[in-house]
């Protein structure tokens, strides 16, 4: 991930007469687990402890870089918990499109503790809209802004919503909470995105999902086929199962 956002920041400065190199980040990944929400810029982090956050980071400071040593005119966005159509289930995926594929399989949704956890889950057209927009504004030019919907929504009730909209009647299932996932709640302020790109997502959580459920609807025998895997199956129960 690293030596490919540098090739690309490289090539935008040898190639010349680039506009604007819009950074795709990750607001999930780099703010500290303590931080006070809403989540604001300035609140990252220097305690990451997976790959996946320290390659976040440090592809804003390699945009840092090219923009203060070559001009290169850097936007850097922090995306939250995209979700959409397009998206599809499997291992390594995320809670939405795998929520979906199992309650249209009929099968329970797994929580892991007792879903009082908390994303800021935004549909991937307001993200898209904003990426637009950070294309186009001068006033942007070097500056981080989160992308998200900024609504606050437990897990437990993502899940319930999805077994409501696609009709499942499997419900949900309770396991121990993952040792790794150290943030109990996610919430952005997206109060610099709306003063430098005027950034107003429209789509509400309902809607979202539900043009996502259709999707999958349209979808289904494709991906049906290529997502078979059992709910709650995570990389390292699949590991431990190749093992023993």
């Amino acid at each position: 991930s690293q030596l490919g956002t540098i090739k690309m920041l490289e090539h935008a400065v040898l190639q010349g007469g680039v506009k604007r190199f819009v950074y795709a980040g990750s607001g999930c990944a780099i703010y500290g687990a303590q931080a006070p929400l809403p989540l604001k810029e300035e609140f990252i982090s220097m305690h990451l402890s997976t790959p996946y956050q320290i390659s976040k980071m440090a592809g804003e400071l390699y945009c840092n870089f090219y923009w203060h040593h070559y001009g290169l005119p850097i936007v850097k966005t922090r995306f939250f918990n995209s979700y959409g159509p397009g998206e599809v289930p499997g291992q390594y995926r995320n809670v939405i499109p795998n929520f979906i594929y199992w309650a249209m399989k009929g099968q329970p949704l797994p929580i892991t503790g007792e879903g009082e956890m908390t994303r800021d889950f935004t549909y991937v057209m307001d993200i898209v809209d904003a990426l637009m927009q950070a294309g186009w504004s001068e006033k942007a030019i070097g500056e981080e802004m989160n992308i998200a919907s900024a609504r606050e929504i437990e897990i437990v009730q993502l899940a319930e919503t999805i077994n409501k909209l696609t009709d499942n009647k499997a419900g949900l299932t309770f396991t121990d909470r993952r040792k790794w996932d150290t943030k109990s709640r996610l919430l952005a302020s997206i109060d610099k995105a709306k003063n430098l790109l005027g950034y107003d997502p429209q789509t509400t959580f309902d809607e979202g999902l539900e043009q996502t459920i259709q999707w999958f609807s349209d979808n289904w025998d494709a991906i049906n086929r290529d997502a078979e895997f059992p709910p709650g199956m995570s990389s390292a129960v699949k590991n431990y199962l190749l093992k023993h």
